[in-house]
């Protein structure tokens, strides 16, 4: 989630509020934070100003807010501000990239993930519901992440129509293990929210048991694949995700092949190059590989999936790199608060259609990033 810091007046506790810009709001002025460059008069109502004028003339005010970049704004943002001074925008209007964090507890520990589980937590739930309805009505999608989403238990189905209600227009992208939906009660009250555009997307990282609980640490190979078919039996939209790197890299084929032959009814499988933060950063001498070293098993597992009818994605990837036959499979799927380019990039014909990279893989990435100067765009 993006953050700015600016200095604070008055604030005792959290702050979540939907940014306004005109000052023109007339009802509900407590649920709006107004952000306005020089603002030297009180406004009233407000449950907090964000300007960067200095703030002395508005003692009187409830709160007062000195970000470091008052542009950043936009009206139906929705930030959080606590007495530190932190804000932390945790809905952006013009994103295609908002989720909740249903929770930060989870049941696996994967070796490269970005952001990794605490034990203890407060719960969440009654949060997310007042954050979603702060969100703009026309939100295209929803994320809900962690953590393990499952792990709130029947809160989750809650939030689910929270944002039903809120947000009709809205598709719900539900990130989870999937081994919750092993008991087969708890899938069918997902179904039973009748949605009409969610995805579970789950992932899975060897068609080996072994290899798979190797990466997630812990033994659940087995509950994540009932999981799989318990959401099948109901009619759920599942996507699958592969993170690539030097444990699951060999046998991308082979899982290609496994995943046609048993998982048929999944919407999607998205090959995922690794985001270096988090657990990957502990763990990279023993994940890392530039992801040209990959290319062959990751085309032939890709090109084998859309030959037999199904429907391979490839997140995170720049363009130079990949081979040209699978390009088109490539999507911009970086949140943009932590998409990048590299200098490299600047003069490439494909920049505006390329994935970039994540802010943290300014340390590690390919060595074969070059601009592509022939407008080939047609080919992806």
């Amino acid at each position: 989630m993006r953050q700015l810091t600016g200095t604070t007046r008055n604030i005792d506790s959290d702050i979540l509020a939907r940014v306004t810009t005109n000052g023109k709001i007339i009802r509900n002025r407590n649920k709006y934070v107004l952000v306005q460059k020089d603002l030297r008069n009180k406004p009233l109502g407000y449950v907090a100003v964000i300007t960067d004028h200095e703030v002395v003339s508005l003692k009187a005010c409830s709160v007062a807010v000195q970000p470091e970049n008052i542009a950043e704004f936009h009206d139906g943002d929705v930030v959080l501000i606590n007495p530190n001074g932190e804000i932390i925008f945790l809905y952006e209007k013009k994103s295609l990239h908002n989720a909740i964090l249903a929770t930060e507890r989870c049941n696996h520990r994967c070796i490269m993930c970005p952001q990794p589980p605490i034990a203890q937590e407060r719960d969440k739930t009654d949060f997310n519901i007042e954050l979603i309805s702060l969100f703009d009505k026309s939100t295209k999608e929803v994320g809900i992440t962690g953590g393990e989403p499952t792990l709130i238990g029947d809160n989750l189905f809650k939030i689910i129509k929270h944002i039903q209600k809120e947000l009709p227009g809205a598709a719900i992208s539900l990130l989870s293990n999937g081994v919750k939906f092993a008991d087969k009660s708890f899938a069918l009250k997902l179904a039973q929210c009748r949605h009409s555009d969610l995805q579970i997307d789950i992932p899975l990282f060897s068609d080996i048991a072994e290899e798979h609980n190797a990466v997630v640490g812990a033994k659940t190979f087995y509950k994540t694949v009932q999981g799989l078919y318990n959401l099948a039996l109901f009619r759920q939209k599942i996507g699958l995700r592969v993170v690539i790197h030097k444990k699951t890299y060999k046998r991308l084929p082979q899982f290609a092949d496994y995943i046609y032959h048993n998982f048929p009814f999944v919407s999607q499988v998205a090959f995922i190059q690794m985001e270096t933060t988090g657990l990957a950063k502990e763990n990279i001498a023993d994940l890392w590989i530039d992801p040209y070293d990959y290319n062959e098993e990751l085309r032939q597992a890709v090109l084998l999936l859309a030959d037999r009818g199904m429907n391979p994605y490839i997140y995170n990837a720049q363009l130079c790199v990949l081979p040209e036959d699978v390009r088109k499979y490539a999507m911009q799927s970086i949140s943009d608060w932590k998409d990048i380019y590299l200098p490299e990039c600047e003069n490439c014909s494909l920049k505006g259609q390329c994935g970039g990279f994540f802010e943290s893989n300014r340390e590690h990435h390919s060595e074969h990033i070059k601009p592509i100067i022939n407008d080939i765009s047609h080919d992806i």
